[in-house]
């Protein structure tokens, strides 16, 4: 069983890491692995990951605009559940039209790592 680092909160606020084995887990218990890609393996949610990853923030006509193929009803639905999820930060600024922002959260911010990794990992398999 090989042993992965993870970053998790001390008791005076620092980050701690902590060290994770790779493992099959218990039966019926939920898998963290399964939990993680439930959260950025949809269809289109992982490029609006992406693109907050890279730009910082952006308005929803941005994030429309950057995925040729996506509807309007699906970014809004995508961009609802990374929110529940506490992956994204929506702010609203009270204009005429309404203005809205989404950026990432800490915790969505987080992801950076998996990103980079999967791009290097897929670049493997562009290679001949």
């Amino acid at each position: 069983m090989r042993a992965i680092d993870r970053a998790c909160q001390g008791k005076d606020g620092d980050n701690v890491i902590e060290p994770v084995a790779l493992n099959k887990g218990t039966p019926g218990e939920p898998c963290p692995i399964e939990a993680a890609l439930d959260v950025i393996g949809t269809k289109w949610t992982f490029l609006i990951i992406r693109d907050l990853l890279i730009e910082g923030t952006l308005r929803f006509s941005d994030l429309l605009k950057g995925m040729e193929g996506i509807s309007p009803k699906t970014l809004s639905l995508r961009l609802k559940e990374l929110e529940a999820k506490g992956i994204i930060g929506r702010k609203v600024y009270p204009e005429v039209p309404p203005r809205v922002e989404y950026t990432l959260t800490a915790k969505g911010r987080q992801l950076e790592g998996i990103f980079i990794e999967l791009k290097r990992f897929g670049l493997t398999l562009a290679e001949k």
